[in-house]
């Protein structure tokens, strides 16, 4: 056994790990950054960049059909290499990765460990037969896909977002089971390589999250698609068929035969085997870790960042993280996770862009409040690149005039939305967008005359 002594242990390199690490040995501080895996996490590897150059070539293939709506003209049918589009997802993924640990090693005082690090005391943590102690320790461990205890589920092969990484055929028929962001965004994806594609969902509707005219909205997007998608459907379980699975809901009155499962049902800490209980972290009931304001667990000198702390489920809330800490710690600036505005992307196509309230939310408050909306077949844009479908809808607050929400669906909606946010950050009043000009012509040029057109929320 090797025994080591370091200033800072930070478990898991994933969005924050390695920039706090970077942060802290330039400041003289050294650090063991402990990886039982892959270094960049979920985001790197399994999440956001693999998946979304997958749907970018969802998108090129999408394009290419719809070739003719532009006057173009193809010589052939549009084909897909589903090869040749997860050798290109790799490259962008390992590309990644490969920068990534180049920047660590590169890192003066840092120390990598390839292992799984379990706590002996609050500040000893054991990799392997190395011993490693801190006074300082954060963790950034992130999640995994939740795997739901339904009958059956143990006796066919299923999917999870990581393994959907490894998939190298592409399924003749995709079902997918759950109804949420990373469920639809796959759902789209596979339809447009070529996959027949049924999403089952137990709830009422998809996105639960989301508002009611949002849920209708993408709903409709993807059926306009051939994506069957079946709400309401309780009771789910599988079984083998031949080669394939079965997939029986509604009290087995009625059931979906594919050759492929994805299970896309929520997600889990990465808490569970790292002995938290040894150092006394507490943890909730769903397995994350409870943090402060500032992301401190109730041991002094331990800290949790991403996805394990249950203050965010993206890989700019984790960032985020980092940055809250590294400002507490190291530039007297007392930052914390209640400053930040809940801010995400749907990324199907078109995408969502969403910051604030919902106007559920807006309406639960018990607040007077306006509302703007303006539907993408009336915004030009849309018109010109022939893409209408969705709308957009801003939320403000009738006393203050602060903008609450704001909700863009259709072309560049996850980028549009940021105007929004940084008003928000801002405080600024909605005249502060309704007087912009904004260039023209863009989807978010759009959002000063929606600003300038509110109406009472009934």
């Amino acid at each position: 056994m090797t025994a080591k002594t370091f200033d800072a242990i930070i478990i898991g390199a994933g969005q924050a790990g390695p920039p706090l690490a970077g942060r802290l040995t330039a400041a003289g501080t050294s650090v063991a950054l402990i990886e039982r895996k892959l270094v960049g996490g979920t985001c790197v590897n399994t999440g956001c960049m693999p998946t979304k150059a997958m749907v970018a070539s969802a998108y090129a293939a999408h394009l290419a059909r719809r070739a003719a709506d532009y006057g173009v003209t193809l010589s052939g049918p549009v084909g897909v290499d589903y090869k040749a589009i997860k050798a290109r997802k790799d490259k962008v993924s390992n590309d990644a990765r490969g920068n990534l640990e180049s920047w660590i090693a590169g890192m003066d005082k840092c120390t990598l460990y390839r292992g799984h690090a379990r706590f002996e005391t609050a500040n000893t943590v054991r990799v392997g037969d190395d011993l490693l102690s801190g006074e300082k320790i954060f963790i950034n461990t992130g999640g995994r896909a939740s795997v739901p205890d339904l009958p059956g589920i143990n006796d066919i092969s299923y999917l999870t977002n990581s393994s959907m990484m490894d998939l190298d055929v592409l399924p003749r028929h995709l079902v997918v089971v759950g109804g949420s962001y990373i469920s639809l965004e796959f759902a789209q994806m596979f339809r447009r390589f070529g996959s027949q594609v049924t999403v089952i969902e137990k709830s009422p509707r998809l996105i639960g999250r989301e508002d009611e005219d949002v849920s209708a909205a993408i709903l409709s997007i993807l059926e306009n698609e051939d994506i069957t998608v079946h709400l309401g459907a309780d009771d789910i379980s599988f079984a083998r068929q031949g080669n394939e699975i079965a997939v029986s809901f509604s009290a087995g009155k009625a059931r979906a035969i594919g050759s492929h499962v994805l299970l896309a049902v929520g997600r889990t800490p990465n808490t569970d085997d790292l002995g938290l209980d040894k150092a006394g972290i507490e943890v909730d009931k769903r397995g994350f870790i409870v943090v402060d304001d500032h992301l401190r667990t109730s041991v002094p000198g331990i800290w949790a960042m991403g996805d394990c702390n249950g203050k965010g489920a993206f890989t700019h809330t984790s960032y985020n993280d980092y940055e809250i800490v590294a400002a507490n710690l190291l530039d007297n600036d007392p930052r914390k996770v209640s400053d930040r505005i809940e801010a995400y992307a749907l990324y199907t196509d078109p995408p969502l862009g969403r910051c604030g309230m919902t106007e559920t939310a807006v309406r639960k408050s018990g607040r007077r409040a306006l509302v703007g909306q303006r539907p993408m077949t009336r915004v030009g844009r849309a018109i010109e690149k022939g893409e209408t479908q969705g709308f957009m809808k801003i939320l403000v607050d009738a006393d203050t005039r602060e903008i609450l929400g704001c909700s863009v669906l259709g072309p560049g909606g996850d980028e549009a939305i940021h105007c929004v946010l940084d008003l928000m950050y801002a405080k600024a009043p909605v005249s502060t967008l309704a007087r912009a000009m904004h260039i023209h012509p863009n989807v978010s040029e759009l959002l000063p005359t929606i600003a300038q057109e509110l109406k009472p929320l009934a």
